[in-house]
C-alpha cells in the first residue's frame, strides 16, 4: 500500500492479521556508549580558522594506558591569526609545537593548547603546526578506553559528542569538517589496528613495533575521528550492486577471535542492509573508501564514519549505525539541538529494516511499539532547547530522540507518500550545501516542502518544535441513505500544541471480513465528514496501522438515526466555500438561515448547498425549518 492522500482514499483489504515479535530497540544502548558530555560549550576561541588535514600519528600499547602522538594539523585562517587554539584535555602534556621546523612558543590550559606565531598570519593563508604530546589519557565517560577481551588487551575510542579532546588535539564542535585525515598507528606487532578509511600500508620495524596507517578522504568532524587497537581477526564481505556505475566496495569487519564465527554468521545480513538503503536514500556515502565494523567491549554501537564501532552484531545495530552513514555522517547535525536529524533517521532506518525483511505486520508492530513509549509521558519535543542540548541525557534521550525523532519520520512518510518523501530525502543528502557539511531541522524542512509542493510549517510546529501528542474520539453514524457521519475530536497531552493536523485513517467493517480504510485530512476537533459507504457498517477502528503518534484513542458507532432530524447534519464542517446539508430521507427542506455569532441573520435560502466564501472565519449558527421541524446546526467558516 502506497501512502498517498486525498481528502478521502479508499482501500478494500482481506482482515488477516498476526503478531509478531519487535525487533528489541538499540536506542538505550546506543545511548549509554555515547555519554561523553559534561555541559560542553563549543569554544569560541577555535572560531577563527577552517581546519582542512590532520596527520595523526600514534604510539599505543592497549596493555598500557598511556599515549605518545604527533598530530599536524594544517589550516586557513578565517581572519588574522597571532595564534591558534585546539581543544586539548589535561593531563596530556605537549612537549614541543613546530611550524615549517621551526619551534613556537604555546601555553596550555586545563582544556586549551594556544600556540603563538611570530608574525600574523593573515586571512585566506594556509598554515600547518606539528603538535607532540604524550601522557596518561583520562576518558570522559568513555571517550577513550583501556580493557581487555578473555584476558587480551583492547583500547578503543568514542568521542561523541565532545570526547575528541581527551586524546588528541583538535577542534570540537560543528561548524567545521576537516577535509580529510591520515592516522598512523604505531603498536606492537602481535596487534591489529582499526581506523576511518583506507587501510594503505603496515611497516613491522625491527623492534617488533607494527605502524599502520590509514588514509580518510572525506570531511569528517571530530568527534568521528576513531581507533580501535588488539588481536582483531579481519573478516571481509562484497557491497554494493557492482555495477559499473556503482562498483563492489569493502565491509571490513574487526573481530574478536574468541567468537569471530558467530560474529561472521551475524554479518551476513549486512550487504543486504546495505543494499537497501542504497535502493532508498542513494549510494553509500563512502563508496570509493570502505564500510566496516570494529568491535569493542562497550555498550550499544557508535558510526563512526567507515567504521562503526559494535559490542554486539544484532541487525537493529547493524542498520542503526550503517543509517547514520547517510543521516550523521554525510549530512550532519549542525547543532545538538538537532540531535534528532541523526538519531531519529538512524532509528527509522532500522525500522524500514523490519519492513522490508519482516513484511507489514512486524512494521506495524514496531510503529506501535515506538508510540507506546514516546507516549509514555506527557511532554518531550523532538528539538531541543538550547540548554537540553549541552545536557547528555536530553541530547541522548531514548523516547525522544531516537523513537519520537524514528516516528516524526514515518509520519511525514505517511503524510507525503513514499515517491514524494524517498525523493525529498535524497535531494536533502545531495544538496551541495548539505553534503559531507551540517544541516539543520529547516533545510529539511525546506527540501520536503520543494518535494511535495506542500506547506509543512504546521506540521513542523506541531510534531518537531511542540511536545506531546494527541488523543482522538472518533464516532461514526450510519444514515439511511448509504451514508456515514464520521466525527473527530482531539486533545492534546501538553499545552505547547493547540492541535495536531495530520491526516487520519479509519477502518470501517462491514458483515463478514471486508473493511474500507478511509484518509481523513483531520484539520480542527468536532470535524465532520459524511462519506458514502458500500454497506451498513457494525464497527469502526482508529489508525489502524499505527501510523500516528496517540495514546487512548476511542471509536465507536453511533445510533443509527432514520427518522426525525436525528440525523440533519452539515458537512464539511469546518468548511472553506461551499457547504452541503444532509437531509435525512422523506424530509423536505423549506428554508436555511444562516447567523454570526451574535446572532445576526447572514442571509437565508431554500437550497441544501451553501455558499459560504463570503463569510467571517469562525462560528456560525445554520437554523433549517423542515416540513419536519427545525434544527439549530453549529458550523464553523474556516
Amino acid at each position: 500500500m502506497t501512502n498517498r492522500f486525498l481528502p478521502l482514499f479508499m482501500l478494500w483489504f482481506a482482515i488477516g492479521f498476526a503478531q509478531d515479535d519487535m525487533t528489541a530497540s538499540i536506542a538505550e544502548a546506543e545511548m549509554k556508549a555515547k555519554a561523553s558530555l559534561v555541559n560542553f560549550v563549543p569554544n569560541p576561541n577555535t572560531q577563527n580558522y577552517d581546519l582542512t588535514h590532520c596527520k595523526l600519528e600514534l604510539t599505543i600499547n592497549p596493555g598500557v594506558e598511556f599515549i605518545n602522538g604527533k598530530v599536524t594539523s594544517t589550516f586557513t585562517a578565517l581572519s588574522p591569526m597571532n595564534s591558534v587554539t585546539f581543544d586539548l584535555m589535561d593531563p596530556l602534556t605537549v612537549s614541543s609545537v613546530k611550524r615549517n621546523g621551526i619551534n613556537l612558543t604555546y601555553s596550555q590550559t586545563q582544556e586549551e593548547l594556544i600556540i603563538n606565531f611570530p608574525t600574523t598570519i593573515a586571512t585566506g593563508a594556509s598554515a600547518a603546526v606539528e603538535i607532540i604530546y604524550s601522557g596518561e589519557p583520562v576518558g570522559t565517560f568513555g571517550s577513550i578506553e583501556f580493557a581487555s577481551h578473555s584476558g587480551t588487551p583492547v583500547m578503543w575510542t568514542l568521542s561523541e559528542p565532545f570526547g575528541a579532546r581527551d586524546w588528541w588535539p583538535t577542534k570540537q564542535d560543528l561548524n567545521d569538517k576537516i577535509d580529510s585525515i591520515d592516522i598512523y598507528l604505531t603498536t606492537p606487532a602481535s596487534f591489529t589496528a582499526a581506523a576511518n578509511g583506507v587501510q594503505q600500508s603496515v611497516t613491522v620495524s625491527p623492534n617488533f613495533q607494527k605502524t599502520t596507517h590509514f588514509k580518510h578522504n572525506y570531511p569528517i568532524p571530530a568527534y568521528l575521528v576513531a581507533i580501535a587497537i588488539t588481536n582483531y581477526q579481519i573478516f571481509t564481505q562484497q557491497a554494493g550492486a557492482g555495477t559499473a556505475e556503482n562498483p563492489h566496495f569493502p565491509i571490513v569487519n574487526y573481530l574478536y577471535p574468541e567468537n569471530a564465527a558467530t560474529s561472521q554468521n551475524s554479518l551476513a545480513v549486512t550487504p543486504a542492509i546495505m543494499n537497501l538503503f542504497e535502493e532508498k536514500f542513494g549510494p553509500y556515502p563512502f563508496r570509493n573508501e570502505k564500510y566496516g565494523h570494529a568491535q569493542f567491549s562497550g555498550g550499544g554501537g557508535m558510526e563512526h564514519t567507515t567504521v562503526s564501532l559494535m559490542a554486539n552484531f544484532s541487525r537493529g545495530l547493524i542498520a542503526h549505525e550503517l543509517g547514520h552513514h547517510w543521516f550523521g555522517n554525510k549530512v550532519t547535525c549542525g547543532s545538538w539541538q538537532d540531535i534528532w536529524l541523526n538519531e531519529g533517521f538512524a532509528t527509522y532506518m532500522d525500522a524500514m529494516v523490519v519492513e522490508a525483511f519482516d513484511g507489514a505486520t512486524a512494521f506495524r508492530n514496531r510503529r506501535s511499539s515506538l508510540s507506546n513509549n514516546i507516549t509514555s509521558s506527557p511532554g518531550g519535543s523532538v528539538y531541543l532547547t538550547p540548554a537540553q542540548a549541552e545536557n547528555f541525557y536530553a541530547i541522548f534521550d531514548s523516547r525522544i530522540t531516537y523513537n519520537k525523532g524514528a516516528m516524526v519520520i514515518h509520519m511525514l512518510r505517511y503524510k507525503l507518500g513514499d515517491e514524494v518523501f524517498f525523493t525529498a530525502l535524497q535531494n536533502y543528502l545531495n544538496d551541495p550545501q548539505l553534503a559531507y557539511r551540517y544541516a539543520v531541522t529547516p533545510q529539511l524542512l525546506t527540501h520536503l516542502e520543494q518535494a511535495s509542493g506542500m506547506e509543512l510549517d504546521e506540521f513542523f510546529q506541531d510534531w518537531v518544535y511542540g511536545q506531546g501528542y494527541p488523543t482522538y474520539s472518533v464516532t461514526a453514524q450510519n444514515l439511511d441513505n448509504s451514508q456515514v457521519l464520521v466525527t473527530i475530536n482531539q486533545t492534546q497531552s501538553h499545552p505547547s500544541v493547540s492541535f495536531f493536523e495530520m491526516p487520519v485513517t479509519v477502518r470501517f467493517f462491514g458483515s463478514g471480513t471486508d473493511f474500507i480504510d478511509m484518509v481523513f485530512d483531520h484539520t480542527v476537533s468536532g470535524q465532520q465528514f459524511m462519506v458514502p459507504m458500500p454497506f451498513e457498517i457494525t464497527g469502526i477502528e482508529f489508525d489502524p496501522d499505527k501510523h500516528i503518534i496517540s495514546r487512548n484513542n476511542t471509536a465507536s458507532l453511533g445510533v443509527r438515526q432514520i427518522d426525525g432530524l436525528g440525523a440533519l447534519s452539515v458537512y464539511p464542517n469546518p468548511g472553506e466555500h461551499q457547504v452541503q446539508l444532509n437531509i435525512p430521507h422523506g424530509v423536505t427542506l423549506q428554508q436555511a438561515e444562516v447567523f454570526n455569532a451574535i446572532g445576526q441573520r447572514i442571509f437565508t435560502t431554500q437550497s441544501t448547498v451553501l455558499d459560504v466564501s463570503g463569510l467571517a472565519q469562525g462560528v456560525h449558527l445554520i437554523r433549517v425549518t423542515t416540513d419536519a421541524g427545525v434544527k439549530t446546526l453549529r458550523f464553523i467558516r474556516q
